[in-house]
């Protein structure tokens, strides 16, 4: 069954506080659509369920970099192909810049953008394991105002999330404070390219003296949102990092980790590779560590 456009509205106010008051003076009647490319996807097939869309495309005001010494702050509107060409993301922030490289295609990276990637809230979602382990900050916006919260408390349930029915995603916020840590990024699909993750591990960490004095883990599906690992960055904190710790930190990962079985696998393998992920990534730790 393909969808049928004489079911949907589709209007385009053109600028950001035109589309906040067709928010706020119907509130959840609207929704948002940006590039386009996770919802008309599900119009093609005849699955969305939106009948009142608005459109975000071409408003500028959701489309910036904004750069200071501390803090890297992106529009939500900022595509995946922006992400890719500019400077200090690649500078500052590899792994997102690695991840932008994993969104589809060209063609879906001049679309896709990166406060629809969130919203959507899918669990494989790209490009929040590296967002999670930047400590990124989610700026949203209303005709009330702009409140920021913190990036791991944005999405609360499978595609559920922290706004309410009249605010916008507007910016994500990115402390420009990782440079001296190891970080790592990797992606397990069914093939190389073009493919939702089955897992996805990002990690960042410093070491004192052998000893992991700071560590973020977050994955892409070992939960039924993106998520942090919280419990298994306690596990690892302040531990002189040595092959003992990397088997607890696998347990660790292991008790935490609660995959939802899909179509592209299921919970065991999930958290199975999940845990070998960060086996990977301490043993690299370990090895530099001894090297120096």
């Amino acid at each position: 069954m393909r969808g049928n456009a004489a079911e949907h509205e589709l209007v385009a106010p053109g600028s950001l506080p035109a589309v906040l008051d067709l928010l706020a003076g119907a509130p959840g009647q609207w929704t948002p659509i940006a590039g386009g490319t996770e919802l008309m996807v599900a119009f093609a097939a005849g699955r969305l369920t939106a009948s009142k869309l608005v459109s975000l495309w071409g408003v500028e005001e959701l489309r910036f970099f904004d750069t200071s010494p501390d803090k890297l702050i992106i529009g939500a509107g900022t595509t995946f192909s922006d992400l890719r060409s500019n400077p200090i993301v690649a500078a500052d922030f590899p792994l997102l810049d690695k991840a932008a490289s994993w969104i589809g295609s060209i063609a879906n990276q001049t679309r896709a953008t990166l406060g629809g990637n969130l919203v959507n809230g899918s669990p494989a979602a790209d490009s929040s394991p590296a967002l999670l382990v930047y400590d990124a900050e989610i700026e949203l916006i209303s005709v009330r105002g702009k409140r920021c919260i913190p990036y791991r408390e944005f999405h609360t349930g499978y595609k559920q999330n922290a706004m309410t029915a009249d605010e916008l995603l507007y910016a994500v916020h990115l402390p420009r404070r990782f440079a001296n840590h190891r970080q790592y990024l990797r992606k397990v699909g069914t093939r190389r390219a073009m493919a939702i993750s089955k897992v996805a591990l990002g990690a960042t960490a410093l070491l004192k003296d052998g000893a992991i004095e700071r560590i973020r883990v977050a994955a892409a599906s070992l939960a039924p949102f993106p998520a942090r690992l919280g419990k298994t960055e306690a596990a690892l904190l302040g531990h002189r990092l040595n092959p003992s710790l990397i088997e607890t930190a696998r347990n660790a990962l292991l008790a935490e980790a609660q995959p939802i079985d899909d179509i592209r696998s299921n919970a065991q393998y999930r958290k199975s590779v999940g845990a070998n992920l960060l086996e990977e990534f301490l043993r690299a730790l370990l090895s530099e560590s001894a090297a120096k």
